[in-house]
């Protein structure tokens, strides 16, 4: 089974649809599910904190009727848009990250997936996001984008 390949060009760029010549890219391992469940927004939760000045909890209108119960697309890693590069809030990073990503191994498409969340420079999130998958191996996926901008 394939999916559309989806490609993630960085927090400015944002996400896209990958070519392939004239057509669609088509993405057979798990690439594209790691993309939108890191970079679509879930909806904050009841006690989170919303970014100075936010009022809206965002969140994927399809979650009204979740695929599985408390099932929700995408990942909180928006709220800390605003943050401070402290550890506190890279364990937060970390946390939302493997939130958003434990449905690929509930729903059996991975036997294990890993995060880990670093700042390698002053102003920069990166994640390195790796997944075990039965039909594709182990795969790792990067990604990294300034911090404190106008959000993730």
């Amino acid at each position: 089974m394939s999916d559309l390949q989806t490609v993630y060009s960085g927090f400015l760029a944002g996400a896209d649809l990958a070519l392939d010549g004239l057509g669609l890219a088509t993405d057979g391992g798990l690439g594209t599910a790691v993309v939108l469940s890191l970079f679509t927004d879930r909806q904050a939760a009841p006690d989170d904190v919303l970014p100075a000045g936010a009022t809206d909890r965002r969140g994927w209108w399809g979650d009204v009727v979740p695929l599985a119960d408390g099932y929700q697309l995408g990942s909180r890693l928006w709220l800390l848009g605003r943050e401070k590069q402290l550890p506190e809030v890279l364990e937060r990073a970390h946390f939302y990250a493997e939130e958003a990503l434990t449905w690929l191994v509930t729903c059996g498409a991975a036997a294990a997936v890993s995060v880990d969340a670093t700042n390698p420079a002053p102003g920069v999130l990166a994640l390195a996001v790796t997944v075990t998958a039965p039909a594709t191996g182990t795969q790792t996926y990067h990604y990294q984008w300034e911090w404190m901008r106008d959000g993730i």
